[in-house]
This record gives structure tokens, sequence and C-alpha cells, in this order.
């Protein structure tokens, strides 16, 4: 249940290849999640697994069989979109029921499967509420709902949370991880947040420009990015790069360093800056330190610094911490 394998998939629109051929595979309950910055393929990539866009080449297997050629309803997919899509006129209740009503499912069926669904989403009080009477995160758990129901083989999640603020986010975020614990399904995430990408997936695909950049577990990504892609995009904030002489030390074209993996000082140390901006988070606080011949490196130091724009700091890569790129921007052994 919930296996889905992509070989050679690519779409083109006219002349334009929007995914080039790539191959794909997704495990029987992982939660997979497709990030990149916008018009990089993900959302693309997610409806021709739907079945809502056409593949221009290659093959989509679903627990082995081949899909490329059924319609969205043989597919045993659920999606839930950015919109939550729900009928304003219907209470909760029958907004979750539809596609079961639609099916022709016995009502006592339903009625069974609308509780259940609701208990796992803590909307039993709300079943009787119109949309218009819940807030957006109770509207996307109604859409979630909606989804559960039809206990798909794989959940398909088009940027769910991007119409939701940001304390919202960060609740939804843990509930729908949360469900998947419960459940065990197959889940499939687009999204632009690598932070959403970091926290909640069991696997990350990196796409960028219709091409899978790196896939592996958002550590892996983190501690080794194959490319200087990966590298500039995982991570907040982003990884330090830094060229010239500075790299050529290191037997690099480009080197990369994380905010956490430099060393601050006041008294000596590799680099010596000045402290631009700040960003006090409270556990951590983020310098901006302009260094001379090397441009504006981030530092990560504790929530308590006492450094003030224009303050003069030495920095200090921490040895075993550099990462090394080549001229293909290709991550180096």
């Amino acid at each position: 249940m919930g296996r889905i394998t992509l070989r050679n998939v690519s779409k083109r629109f006219g002349d334009v290849t929007v995914i080039p051929p790539i191959n794909l595979e997704i495990g029987d309950g992982e939660f997979v999640v497709f990030v990149g910055p916008s018009g990089c393929g993900k959302s693309t990539l997610l409806r021709l697994i739907a079945g809502l866009e056409d593949v221009s080449g290659g093959v989509i297997e679903i627990d082995g069989v081949n899909a490329t050629g059924l319609p969205p309803a043989r597919r045993g997919l659920a999606m839930v979109f950015q919109s939550y899509a729900l009928y304003p006129h219907m209470s909760v209740r029958r907004n979750i029921a539809f596609p079961l009503k639609m099916a022709g499912m016995d009502p006592s069926e339903i009625a069974r499967k609308v509780e259940a669904a609701a208990a796992v989403l803590n909307l039993t009080g709300y079943l009787d509420r119109r949309p218009g009477q819940l807030s957006g995160g109770q509207r996307q758990r109604v859409a979630i709902g909606r989804a559960i129901v039809r206990e798909p083989k794989a959940f398909l999640f088009d940027e769910p949370l991007s119409n939701l603020d940001a304390a919202l986010r960060v609740n939804m975020r843990l509930e729908i991880s949360e469900l998947h614990q419960t459940l065990k399904t197959t889940m499939i995430y687009v999204t632009h947040d690598q932070v959403e990408a970091m926290t909640m997936a069991d696997k990350i695909v990196v796409l960028n420009q219709g091409r899978i950049e790196q896939v592996g577990s958002p550590l892996d990504l983190y501690r080794s990015p194959a490319n200087l892609f990966v590298a500039g995009f995982i991570g907040s904030p982003k990884m330090n790069l830094i060229g010239g002489p500075e790299a050529a030390r290191h037997g690099a074209v480009t080197m990369g360093l994380r905010p956490e993996h430099i060393d601050l000082s006041t008294s000596d140390g590799t680099w010596r800056g000045t402290v631009g901006m700040s960003e006090h988070l409270g556990s951590d606080t983020f310098l901006r330190v302009q260094v001379e011949g090397l441009g504006m490196i981030t530092v990560r130091t504790g929530g308590d610094s006492g450094l003030r724009h224009g303050d003069a700091v030495c920095l200090t890569p921490q040895p075993g911490r550099v990462h090394r790129f080549d001229a293909d921007g290709k991550a180096m052994a």
C-alpha cells in the first residue's frame, strides 16, 4: 500500500520541458517532501502523480501497477490543495462525507467513517457547523478529513498551509506530522518552505528547474549537500558560501560554512570583521559580520550576546566543518 515509483517521468508543455526525465522511489508509509523555489516543478510533479496532468514520457507505478494512463479517481490517491475547496452551504459533516456519498457508500458506513476521521482531527465538536464558522486551520482539517475517509493509498498535499498565518502554520505542521504517525499512510507534501521540509519529512526531494538535485533525509541534506544549490537552499539562515583565495586554501572553488560552525571571539581568529545587523531570536542570535575580502558572513551565537552594531570581532571556521565545492558546484570529498 502506498509505494510510488517514477521511471523516466517527464513533462512538456509544447516545446518547453518543465520536468526532464526523472526517477524516484517513494516507499510505503514514507513522508516525502518536494521542496524548491517557485517554478521548480514541484506542484507539476505532484499533479503528474495524481493524474491531474498527463505525462509526456515515462511510467508511474503505484504499488507495482502501471498507473500512467489511469484517471485520478482510479489511482487510489487523495489530494489536499492550498485552497480548502469546501462547500460553504454544507456542514462539516456533509463536507467530509461528500466523496463517500458520491461513491454510493452505505449511509451507516459513511457516518462511521466521518465520526472516526473527525475524532482523529479533533473536529467532533464542529461537525454541525459550516465552513464559514471555522478558523483557517479548522477548515484545512476539514479538507484533510475529506481525504482521510477515502482511505487512500497515499495523501498528496499541495502547499496546504500557505493561506495560514505563522502560528497556525506551526500548529498545522505538528498536526499533519502527528496524523502521519497515526495513519502510517504514504504522504507526499509540496512546499517552497525549507523549514517545513526539514521539520516534517522522512525524505526530502530538492527540485530545481524540474530536476532532482538531491534526495535524502533532512539531516543528510543538511550535513552533506550534494551541490551548491542544495547547500544554499537547505538551512536557515543559509550556509555561508565563500570563493576566491580563501576557498582555494581549502582546495576548493567555493567553500561553505554553516553559521553555527564558526567560532566567534573578540580577541583573535582567522578573519577579522565588523558586526552589522543582528537577529535576536531568544535562544540564538544571528550576527551579520562584514569581513574584508569575504563579504558578509552570518554567525550563530548565544541569545544573550552583548555584541552590537560596529563591534570588532574575530571569526574562525571550526575544523572539519568546511564544505568544499568544485567548479561545477558539486560537493567534493
